[in-house]
C-alpha cells in the first residue's frame, strides 16, 4: 500500500527501523577528520536523527542537537545513553532553530537539507544555520547529488521509498548540484572552504558522487 505523508510523519513512523538499519554514521571518516580539525567547542547537529553523527565529537565537545521528528529525538536520547555521552536535544525544524544568534562554534548537518521542500525554505534553512553560528564558525554538511548515476533521468526532486510494517512510505528528497549548493551557501553568508565527495567515492571526477560534502565558514 502506497502512502504519501510529510517527511516529519514518515520519519516519526520509520524511526525505530531507522535506528536499527542506520545505527552507525555513513560519514564516520569525514566526521572524525572534522573533529580533529575543530578540537573542541559548542557544536550543533542539525537534523541529528537518532544520533550516530555525534560519536566523533562526544569526548571533547559540548553537544546540542535538533530534529523535527520527536521519535528520532527520543531515540537519540537512547543512543546517547548507550554510548555514554551528554547532549542537549530539542524537537525543532531547521527552518527555525531555537537558539540566539552566534550561539555555536561549529555545526554539522548530515543528510538534512535535501529533505527540505521549496527553494525559499532551503535558502531560509541555510540562513538559519548561518545565524546561529558565531563569526568564523565552521559547519560540515552533506546532501544528495543531482548527478549521481541513479538519478540522471529523474529530475531534481524525488520521493524515495522506505518499507515499514507492510507499508511503503515515501521521503521527499531535493537533489543538489555542486554549483547550486555553493551558490546557495554563499548567498546565505558562508565562505565555501571546500566541496568534495564522500570517502567511498574514488573516481577522479567528483561530479557523479552520491553525496556532496561541504565545509563552510560563517562570514
Amino acid at each position: 500500500m502506497r502512502l504519501i505523508k510529510t517527511n516529519r510523519e514518515v520519519f516519526d513512523e520509520i524511526a525505530q527501523s531507522w535506528y536499527g538499519l542506520r545505527h552507525w554514521s555513513r560519514f564516520t571518516k569525514e566526521l572524525n577528520e572534522i573533529a580533529l580539525r575543530w578540537h573542541q567547542g559548542k557544536l550543533l547537529n542539525v537534523g541529528c536523527a537518532h544520533g550516530p553523527d555525534f560519536l566523533p565529537f562526544k569526548d571533547s565537545f559540548e553537544l546540542w542537537g535538533v530534529d523535527f521528528s520527536a521519535q528520532m529525538v527520543r531515540l537519540a536520547q537512547k543512543y546517547a545513553a548507550k554510548f555514554d555521552f551528554k547532549v542537549k536535544l530539542t524537537v525543532a525544524d531547521a527552518l527555525s532553530l531555537p537558539y540566539p544568534d552566534d550561539t555555536f562554534d561549529w555545526a554539522i548537518a548530515v543528510a538534512t537539507y535535501h529533505h527540505i521542500q521549496g527553494d525559499e525554505q532551503r535558502q531560509k534553512a541555510f540562513q538559519e544555520l548561518r545565524r546561529v553560528l558565531k563569526p568564523d564558525g565552521e559547519a560540515f554538511i552533506t546532501v544528495w547529488n543531482r548527478w549521481q548515476p541513479g538519478f540522471w533521468l529523474k529530475g531534481k526532486e524525488a520521493n524515495i521509498a522506505w518499507k515499514s510494517k507492510g507499508k511503503v512510505l515515501y521521503r521527499y528528497y531535493y537533489l543538489f548540484s555542486y554549483p547550486e549548493l555553493r551558490k546557495l551557501l554563499t548567498k546565505a553568508g558562508f565562505e565555501v572552504l571546500s566541496t568534495f565527495p564522500e570517502k567511498p567515492y574514488h573516481f577522479p571526477v567528483k561530479l557523479f558522487s552520491r553525496n556532496i560534502c561541504a565545509l563552510i565558514r560563517a562570514i
